[in-house]
């Protein structure tokens, strides 16, 4: 007679269930730190963006000896604010960085605003038309309620950069956009740029204040 031995082999229906909860458990753990190192990938675009941003509009200064669209878009003696869905969104600014003909100033005869053909900033076009994400937009949507227009270069979360120019030439910006926690309320910079990020809103979820906020800046 033989005697009867569950097999070795198998496992049973509890060991299964053990595994498969701590199989669970380990992917609650991992899924916050994986979410916290891909908002912070998204930081780091979003600054070599703005540095990108601030450093093709220094060049054409360099080169022009003026800032682009300036004479078109905004009068004499004011910081000239693209991208921040009240003031001109930022397509054409960039349009004039990154296209070999410019934009046509029609206040300036006609003229070419980027004559000499420079490309100054190159980004990517979006993956997404319809959910754009990290580059120039090539279409105009709406993202989490935020207007986003063709030919916009929009950060990691879909938020048109905003960028703002010194128009007097006084190589300050007035005002500092943020209340407090960005530096002083008046920055030696003739431009600067930022990022809404995460919350798509000015500081803390709105309140204007740049200390604990998730935005990106250039200045800091």
């Amino acid at each position: 007679m033989h005697s009867s031995r569950p097999s070795l082999d198998a496992f049973t229906l509890i060991e299964l269930l053990v595994v498969i909860v701590i199989i669970a458990i380990l992917m609650g753990l991992a899924f916050p730190a994986f979410q916290a190192v891909q908002n912070q990938a998204r930081k780091t675009q979003a600054k070599n963006d703005l540095v990108q941003i601030v450093t093709a509009v220094n060049a054409f200064y360099t080169e022009y000896g003026k800032y682009p669209l300036l004479d078109a878009q905004v009068s004499a003696n004011a910081d000239a604010v693209f991208g921040d869905g009240t003031n001109p969104s930022n397509d054409k600014l960039l349009n004039v960085l990154r296209m070999p003909s410019g934009f046509v100033d029609s206040q300036n005869a006609g003229g070419p605003q980027n004559s000499r053909k420079i490309v100054f900033i190159s980004p990517p076009d979006v993956k997404d038309k319809a959910n754009p994400r990290s580059g120039i937009a090539l279409q105009d949507t709406t993202v989490n309620g935020v207007s986003v227009k063709a030919g916009e270069f929009v950060d990691p979360w879909g938020t048109p950069y905003v960028i703002k120019i010194d128009a007097d030439y006084t190589n300050q910006i007035e005002i500092n956009p943020y209340s407090s926690g960005a530096g002083a309320a008046i920055l030696a910079s003739g431009v600067i740029s930022w990022s809404l990020g995460k919350d798509q809103q000015l500081g803390n979820k709105g309140d204007g204040k740049f200390t604990s906020s998730d935005d990106i800046i250039s200045w800091q």
